[in-house]
């Protein structure tokens, strides 16, 4: 019956995107009226969906691109992403009502989940907020964690360098990087972002990469003794720039590439014989391929927290009305530490 019907509004990409994304490429939908049930036989869960994270890799989803180890969206279709949820109703004996989930959910007020093996259950913590299960908990700082600890085998007095050093993934990397003894530098994009590095997050050094004019010189500047690890979240120039700077057998993690989202042409590099003289390791990895580390990060990084030996900082936007500036303002560095939508109360 109708009065058993309630309006579910709902994310859409209204079509693929080849250029810089903008806001009415996404639009707000009205209209769209679901019961507030789990079909019988379903095996799934209706949840209300509180937080949803806006993350780089989502720009990669918004065009006709298939050969990434991740579908594209549809167009004219809902978006997805990760979320912080609470069951409404469920048709899986392994989820109550009530019951606070993260995971792959729609962005929409509220969401059917079929494959719920993609959810985790949270055990609320008063002392650590919910939304941090999109961002410090969840696949950022996993992605932060199996990057450094994984990928960059770090040294006790390792000289580490963190582009993008301020976002979600940056800025854990950078705080464990410290807590493991490594002397830190990152570089954000604003004046604003590289004091909160220096000032909140504990970064030996940090610079704004928009005022320099040779990327290379900086980190000379930065690094008189060159790197050791460097964590990319950017590619292009600024890794080259780093090629020219790091030490024999330094280590690169290729986390993202997101000076790349909106180019149509391929970037060359120039440093690359160092890889050869210096002996440099690159690998490009995704947090998937450590999986099996997800229980010790969670025990670890909790317990960090906890402790005050590591802080986090979220950008907040509410309303799902809010989720097109907040997502398309990720792409051009407007968020201040990890982007996140408050769809609804707790």
């Amino acid at each position: 019956m109708e009065k058993d019907l309630v309006e579910n509004k709902q994310i859409v990409l209204k079509s693929y995107i080849n250029g810089s994304p903008v806001e009415t490429d996404l639009e707000l939908k009205h209209g769209n009226r679901i019961k507030l049930e789990a079909p019988k036989g379903s095996n799934g869960v209706l949840v209300k969906n509180l937080y949803l994270s806006c993350d780089p890799y989502m720009r990669g989803r918004m065009q006709d691109f298939h050969a990434s180890y991740i579908r594209p969206f549809r167009p004219a279709s809902v978006i997805e992403g990760f979320g912080v949820s609470k069951v409404v109703d469920s048709d899986n004996p392994n989820f109550k009502i009530g019951e606070f989930v993260t995971g792959i959910t729609n962005w929409e007020e509220y969401s059917l989940v079929l494959k719920t093996d993609q959810l985790r259950k949270i055990q609320q913590d008063d002392g650590i907020p919910l939304s941090y299960h999109v961002g410090l908990l969840g696949m950022p700082g996993f992605t932060a964690y199996a990057g450094f600890y994984e990928v960059c085998a770090p040294k006790k007095g390792d000289y580490v360098y963190i582009s993008a050093a301020s976002g979600a993934v940056g800025q854990l990397v950078g705080q464990l990087a410290k807590l493991h003894g490594c002397y830190v530098v990152g570089s954000a994009g604003t004046s604003h972002k590289v004091q909160l590095l220096k000032n909140k997050l504990g970064f030996d050094e940090a610079f704004n990469y928009k005022e320099e004019l040779d990327l290379e010189a900086a980190l000379a500047r930065y690094f008189p003794q060159g790197i050791d690890i460097y964590f990319d979240n950017v590619g292009g120039s600024m890794l080259d720039a780093a090629l020219a700077n790091m030490r024999v057998h330094g280590r690169v993690a290729v986390c993202g590439m997101v000076s790349q989202n909106n180019r149509t042409d391929k970037q060359s590099f120039r440093n690359m014989f160092g890889v050869i003289s210096k002996r440099i390791t690159i690998k490009g990895f995704l947090q998937s391929d450590f999986i099996e580390k997800y229980p010790r990060f969670l025990e670890d990084v909790t317990g960090y927290y906890k402790q005050g030996k590591i802080v986090y900082v979220e950008n907040m936007n509410d309303g799902l009305e809010s989720a097109p500036a907040a997502l398309v303002g990720l792409f051009s560095g407007k968020n201040v530490g990890k982007q996140v939508i408050r769809v609804a109360s707790e």
